[in-house]
C-alpha cells in the first residue's frame, strides 16, 4: 500500500523517512494533490540503472530494425582480437 502523506508532515521528517528506510516510497501531497516522491537512495539508483538499461535495449532494437552497424563474423573477430 502506498505511503501518502501531506507535505506538512515533513515538519517531523524523521517519522516520514522511516517509511523510506523500509524500501518504500513516500508520496507527498500539496493541497490534496500528488506533488513529490521521497525514495531511498539505493532504490533511486536501482531505478536509474533500469531506465538506462531499457534505453540501451531500445537503441539496440532500433539498430536491429534498420540493419545498421551489422558486422560480419570476420570483422567481429578482428575487432575482438580473436
Amino acid at each position: 500500500m502506498p505511503n501518502i502523506k501531506p507535505i506538512s508532515d515533513l515538519r517531523n521528517y524523521n517519522e516520514v523517512l522511516k517509511y523510506c528506510e523500509n524500501g518504500e516510497s513516500v508520496f507527498l501531497t500539496k493541497n490534496g494533490h500528488g506533488k513529490y516522491v521521497i525514495l531511498d537512495m539505493a532504490e533511486y539508483e536501482r531505478q536509474q540503472a533500469v531506465l538506462k538499461l531499457l534505453s540501451k535495449l531500445n537503441e539496440a532494437e532500433e539498430v536491429i530494425k534498420t540493419g545498421e552497424e551489422w558486422q560480419t563474423v570476420d570483422d567481429l573477430k578482428k575487432n575482438l582480437g580473436v
